[in-house]
């Protein structure tokens, strides 16, 4: 039986699953090259669909195109950390708030934080960590709301991924994330966004420390303040 070619937008959609995999499990590491001759090859593809998938992900932040170094995945440094951590700190604690308030269901969470514990390796536990933590934004009830927060998604376990390539810190998360669960199931809406608000800060903090964020420097401000006032009393 002859077999059907797959058409060019199933390949670069192939192809863009396979590179995004690679990259936000650490098999491609920051500042590595991205050849499209060499992608092709790998990948059984012509280069177009290469070339498409590449796009893509420069779209998305991963990989950075440079008309003399050509295509490089993205370099993670505490800039790009605090940027994007930033925008999960506005963002995540209120979505998942809103999630407990309206009763949504936390299976899928309960699914990848059981998924996340009995992982194999890092990639599957990686995977597992960025369904747990979409898990508990998806269900708002914005999907505007859910929109931003997937557009920095891959970036967001791009940094992690990079973090814990150096220091692996999943038996704390991992009980972070159990807590964070505790409460939403609880439907301690409050407690539960404070929670998901000190993990999200706490890591970005322990693996780029000169990555505060700008809510953080004001948060720090205002304790300083609080204990000079305490100290003049």
């Amino acid at each position: 039986m002859t077999s059907v070619p797959m058409p060019i937008p199933s390949r670069t959609q192939y192809v863009l699953d396979a590179i995004k995999h690679r990259i936000l499990t650490g098999q491609l590491t920051p500042g590595q090259a991205l050849v499209e001759t060499e992608l092709a090859a790998q990948f059984g593809v012509s280069k177009t669909p290469v070339r498409e998938a590449l796009k893509t992900l420069a779209g998305t932040g991963l990989v950075v195109m440079s008309q003399y170094k050509g295509v490089t995945v993205r370099m993670v440094d505490a800039d790009m950390a605090r940027e994007v951590y930033d925008v999960r700190l506005l963002l995540e604690p209120e979505a998942l708030k809103r999630a407990v308030r309206r009763g949504a269901s936390l299976d899928a969470a309960r699914d990848a934080l059981t998924r996340a514990d009995g992982a194999g390796d890092t990639a599957e536990r990686s995977l597992a960590n960025r369904e747990f933590h979409r898990a508990l934004y998806l269900p708002c009830g914005n999907p505007l709301l859910g929109r931003m927060l997937d557009e920095v998604r891959d970036q967001a376990a791009l940094v992690s991924a990079v973090a814990w390539a150096s220091d692996p810190s999943w038996e704390r998360e991992a009980g972070e994330h159990r807590e964070i669960l505790r409460l939403a199931l609880d439907g301690d809406a409050d407690g539960a966004a404070r929670a998901l608000h000190a993990h999200i800060a706490s890591f970005v903090r322990r693996a780029f420390p000169e990555a505060q964020s700008e809510e953080g420097q004001a948060e720090e401000a205002q304790s300083e303040e609080a204990q000079a006032e305490e100290g003049q009393e």
